[in-house]
C-alpha cells in the first residue's frame, strides 16, 4: 500500500520506518528542510535504539523515502497519516491542535482521489470531527474517511512496540477505511495482535485514558514510597507483593522522582482540559499531576538533605546528575525530573555537573547553566554527591572504588533504586534510596 506520514518528529519517523518494513512504499513529510535533508544522509533526528539502521535497510531497499512536498506525497496514497505535535497550550494547558489543522488544511488540497485520513498525533475527544469537517468543507466531492489509530509506542522500546503491540486501536465507522486499515496492519494481524475497532471519539479517548491510569500507577507507588521511608518498609517489596497480583501488574509500579517525557505530562494535562469542557472533572487525574509536579521539587530538597540542609550550609558543594532525559534509551529532555532537581540545586547555591549517555545536547536547551560532562566519573571529580537520576544501564554498575577516589565526598543519592544499600555503604558511601 501507498501510505503517506504526515510529520517526521518521533511517531511519525518510527511509524513510517515500520510500515515500510512491512512492504508498504512509505513517504515521510515534514516541513523542515534541514530534519529532511539529514534523514536523506542517513542521520536521524531523535535517539531511537534500532531506528538508525531501520531506516537504512527501507530506503535502500526503495520502500521508504523523505520530502518536504506535502502535495506531491499526498496525491494517490491510500492512507495519509497526520503524526505532527500536539503540545500543550502554553498558557491553559489544551493541547495545541494548530500543527494537526494546518495539515488537514494541505492534504485537502493535496487529495486527488479516494484516500483514508487517520490521525496518529494524540488528540482530544473530538479532533476527527474537525478534521473531517475541514476535508469535506475544502474538498466536497473526494471519496474520504478518517480514523482515529493513536500510538502507543515507549521511547527507548518503540520498534518493538510497534511491531509486537498489545493491541492496535482503530477508531472508525466507515467499513471501506477498516478495510483499508486492516491492510495497513496486516503484517501485525497475521500474528495475532488484536485489532480493536470502535468509534472514533473513543479511539481518542483510549489514548488519554491509557496514559492517565499509568501516570497515575506510577505517582501511586511514588506516594507509597514515601509511607515506606517513613514506617521502615521497602517500596520495592511492596512493588513485588502487589503487582503479583494479576489485577494489577508489575509495570509502572517502579519508585522515582516522578513522571516526565512526551505524553503523560501533556496528556494527563489535555485530558483534565477536555473533562473540563464537558463539566465532569476527574479529580484522581487532577490529584495524579499535582502530586508529580510537587514530587519532581521534592527529590530537589531530597538531594539538599543528603548534602547536609538544613542544618548545614550547602553553598558552594558540588553535585554530579548522572541521567539527565526522562528515561533511559532516549535523548528526550522533556518534562524530565532532571530539570527540576538541578533548578532546586541551583537555587540553593550549589553546582550541577552532569553526564547522559545520549541527552547531553538535548539537555543543553533547557539547562544551559549546569556543567557538561564525558562520562560518569568526570561528573563525580570533585562533587559532595553523586545522584543517579535515570536509570541507564552504564550507570548499573558503576566502579564504586573509582568513584569515591574523584569524589570529594562520598554521597550517593539513588533515585531509581539500582543499588543495594549493602553494596554501596560496603563500599564507604552514605547511601540514600527513594522508598528504602
Amino acid at each position: 500500500m501507498r501510505i503517506t506520514m504526515i510529520g517526521s518528529g518521533y511517531v511519525g519517523l518510527v511509524s513510517g520506518a515500520c510500515f515500510s518494513d512491512f512492504g508498504h512504499d512509505v513517504v515521510c513529510v515534514d516541513k523542515d528542510e534541514t530534519k529532511i535533508a539529514a534523514l536523506e544522509a542517513g542521520r536521524m533526528p531523535i535517539f531511537e535504539p534500532g531506528l538508525e539502521q531501520l531506516v537504512a535497510t527501507n530506503v535502500a531497499a526503495g520502500r521508504l523515502r523523505f520530502t518536504t512536498d506535502l502535495a506531491g506525497a499526498v496525491a494517490g496514497a491510500d492512507a495519509v497519516f497526520i503524526a505532527v505535535g500536539t503540545p500543550s497550550r502554553r498558557g491553559d494547558g489544551h493541547a495545541d491542535l494548530s500543527y494537526v489543522f494546518a495539515a488537514t488544511e494541505e492534504i485537502a488540497d493535496a487529495m486527488t482521489g479516494p484516500a483514508v485520513v487517520v490521525t496518529k498525533s494524540t488528540v482530544p475527544v473530538g479532533t476527527g470531527d474537525r478534521v473531517e469537517a475541514i476535508l469535506r468543507e475544502r474538498s466536497p466531492d473526494l471519496d474520504l474517511a478518517v480514523v482515529s489509530n493513536p500510538e502507543f509506542l515507549r521511547e527507548g522500546a518503540a520498534i518493538g512496540d510497534f511491531k509486537r503491540p498489545d493491541r492496535i486501536v482503530i477508531g472508525t465507522e466507515d467499513e471501506r477505511a477498516r478495510e483499508v486499515m486492516r491492510a495497513v496492519y496486516r503484517p501485525l494481524y497475521l500474528g495475532e495482535s488484536p485489532l480493536v475497532f470502535t468509534g472514533r471519539r473513543t479511539s481518542e479517548l483510549i489514548k488519554y485514558a491509557a496514559n492517565a491510569f499509568l501516570a497515575t500507577k506510577i505517582t501511586f507507588i511514588n506516594e507509597i514510597a514515601d509511607l515506606c521511608e517513613a514506617v521502615g518498609a521497602d517500596v520495592q517489596d511492596v512493588a513485588r507483593g502487589i503487582g503479583l497480583d494479576n489485577r494489577i501488574g508489575k509495570k509502572f509500579l517502579h519508585a522515582g522522582p516522578g513522571y516526565g517525557g512526551s505524553c503523560f505530562p501533556k496528556d494527563t494535562l489535555a485530558l483534565l482540559k477536555t473533562a473540563e469542557d464537558y463539566e465532569t472533572p476527574i479529580q484522581i487525574v487532577e490529584a495524579v499531576v499535582k502530586v508529580n509536579d510537587s514530587r519532581k521539587r521534592a527529590m530537589g530538597r531530597k538531594v539538599l538533605h543528603a548534602l547536609g540542609a538544613p542544618d548545614a550550609d550547602v553553598r558552594g558543594k558540588t553535585v554530579a546528575l548522572l541521567g539527565l532525559t526522562f528515561k533511559p534509551n532516549t535523548d528526550d529532555m522533556r518534562d524530565a525530573p532532571s530539570i527540576a532537581i538541578a533548578t532546586a540545586l541551583g537555587d540553593a547555591g550549589v553546582a550541577v555537573r552532569g553526564y547522559d549517555p545520549e541527552g547531553i545536547e538535548s539537555a543543553k536547551e533547557v539547562m544551559p547553566d549546569i556543567t557538561y560532562c564525558r562520562d560518569a566519573y568526570e561528573a563525580a571529580t570533585g562533587a559532595d554527591a553523586v545522584v543517579i537520576v535515570t536509570e541507564w544501564d552504564a550507570f548499573r554498575a558503576l566502579d564504586l572504588t573509582r568513584l569515591k577516589q574523584v569524589m570529594t565526598a562520598p554521597v550517593m543519592v539513588d533515585l531509581r533504586n539500582v543499588y543495594r544499600r549493602d553494596i554501596v555503604e560496603a563500599a564507604g558511601f552514605a547511601y540514600t534510596a527513594v522508598g528504602r
